[in-house]
C-alpha cells in the first residue's frame, strides 16, 4: 500500500495529461455511442490495455454549478446512480482531496460492485473549469468489493460563447475495472454509463 503522494506535482502532471487528451485530433476517435444528451467516442488507451473514452454534450447551466455536481462533494451521491458511497479521506486544500467511493453492480451484476480510491483536483481551464482524478493504491480494500483503478480521467466544462447559460462538458475516462471480466462487457458498460451520466446530471441540475 502506497503512502499519499505530494499533491502539488501530482495535480500538475494530471492537469497536463488531461490537456494533452483534450488536444487529440478528431480522426483518432471512433464513435462508441450517441444519445440525445451526449456522444461517446473511444480510442486505445496509452495507460493500459483498454480504451480511453471521450464523452461530450451541452448542459444547460453555468460552469461552476455543473462542476460542483461532478467533483467530490455533497451533490454527487444524490444524482449519480452508479455511485453508492463516497468518503473524503484526506483534504489537502480547497480544490484537492483523496476520496474513496463505491459503485453499484452493472449489467445484471456481471460487473460486481467496485471500490476506488482517487486523488481529485479541480482547477481553472480557459473560461471554465477542469476537475480531474487518478486512482491511488491507498487504504485497505473493503470486503465484497473489487478495487478498480482510474487512469487519468477528467471533465472540462466551459461556457458556450454564444449562450452563456449553457456549458460544453467534455469528459475523458479510462477505468480499469479489474477482476475477471471480458473486455467486451467492460466496453458496453463504459459507453452506456457515460451516456447515462449526462442524462442523470441534466435531471439533477433542473431540480
Amino acid at each position: 500500500m502506497d503512502l499519499l503522494p505530494n499533491p502539488a506535482p501530482l495535480a500538475s502532471k494530471l492537469r497536463n495529461t488531461l490537456v494533452r487528451y483534450h488536444s487529440i485530433g478528431d480522426g483518432e476517435w471512433r464513435v462508441a455511442k450517441k444519445t440525445k444528451d451526449a456522444t461517446v467516442w473511444r480510442k486505445p488507451s496509452e495507460e493500459f490495455s483498454g480504451y480511453l473514452y471521450k464523452a461530450q454534450g451541452v448542459v444547460e447551466d453555468v460552469t461552476n454549478r455543473i462542476v460542483d455536481h461532478i467533483r467530490p462533494g455533497p451533490y454527487r451521491l444524490d444524482w449519480d446512480s452508479l455511485m453508492t458511497s463516497m468518503d473524503i479521506m484526506e483534504t489537502f486544500e480547497e480544490n484537492c482531496c483523496v476520496m474513496r467511493y463505491t459503485t453499484a453492480g452493472q449489467l445484471w451484476n456481471i460487473i460486481s460492485p467496485r471500490e476506488f480510491v482517487d486523488f481529485s483536483y479541480t482547477t481553472s481551464y480557459e473560461d471554465g473549469l477542469l476537475t480531474c482524478g487518478i486512482s491511488l493504491d491507498y487504504g485497505e480494500v473493503r470486503p465484497n468489493f473489487v478495487r478498480g483503478f482510474n487512469h487519468p480521467c477528467g471533465w472540462f466544462c466551459v461556457p458556450l460563447k454564444d449562450s452563456p447559460g449553457h456549458s460544453l462538458l467534455t469528459g475523458y475516462i479510462q477505468t480499469e475495472l479489474r477482476g475477471m471480466l471480458p473486455q467486451s462487457v467492460v466496453d458496453t458498460a463504459m459507453s452506456s454509463t457515460l451516456a447515462n451520466f449526462y442524462s442523470d446530471l441534466k435531471k439533477a441540475l433542473k431540480v
